[in-house]
């Protein structure tokens, strides 16, 4: 490698490290610290009904206060899998997103269409950047939404690959989680369009034969 293609590769390294810090911080900021912070105030709620003794209004306030701290653990441990999951390294591309959007549909309910079979004959490294651009869509369809149903494909495409995700979900999208996504399919070497419309949301990310292999 030349110096520059090293300082290139240097300068990617550490976009994609401040990237991942920065989506982990906008994940652990929007989800378990504002249930702490809920918890916290219910908890302080209750401490001075049961010191009045007003056990009638204090338990309830207990009560929903371990709801939300079991809301916050669920969080927490999904953050912490999200990362890199088991799934994706042991059993491939196509299991984590089946498992990813298992677990949208059990906490919000939310309906997936899966035509992601072509996953698990692309690269390593394919299969790992297209699982984070497909984990942070997701991740913010819902918090933006939550959309009803979501269709996710991953087909082959003139020799490569192609990820379509489509969402009925508002229309309201933070600009700088979609120059992310672009961002990321950059670094794979890749093409990212996106459309948001009264219909919801489509992205569109296609990889050339090279990076898919990766």
């Amino acid at each position: 490698m030349t110096d520059d293609a090293d300082g290139r590769a240097l300068v990617e390294r550490l976009r994609a490290e401040r990237d991942e810090r920065r989506r982990l911080a906008e994940l652990i900021h929007d989800g378990p610290v504002q249930l702490v912070v809920a918890i916290t105030q219910m908890l302080d709620a209750a401490h001075h009904a049961l010191e009045a003794g007003d056990i009638a209004s204090g338990s309830p306030i207990v009560e929903r206060a371990l709801a939300v701290a079991r809301e916050a653990s669920v969080d927490l441990r999904e953050i912490v899998s999200g990362i890199e999951p088991d799934a994706l390294r042991e059993l491939g591309l196509a299991a984590a997103i089946a498992e990813l959007t298992e677990r949208h549909t059990q906490r919000r309910g939310v309906a997936f269409d899966l035509d992601v079979a072509a996953a698990n004959d692309l690269g390593e490294g394919a299969q790992s950047g297209l699982y984070q651009i497909v984990r942070d869509a997701l991740d913010q369809a819902v918090r933006r939404g939550p959309p009803g149903n979501v269709v996710v494909s991953i087909v082959p495409s003139d020799g490569g690959v192609a990820l379509t995700i489509t969402d009925d979900g508002a229309q309201e999208r933070r600009a700088a989680v979609l120059a992310t996504l672009g961002e990321r399919a950059a670094e794979l070497n890749g093409t990212f369009s996106s459309d948001t419309n009264e219909a919801g949301t489509r992205i569109s990310i296609r990889l050339p034969p090279s990076a898919a292999r990766l």
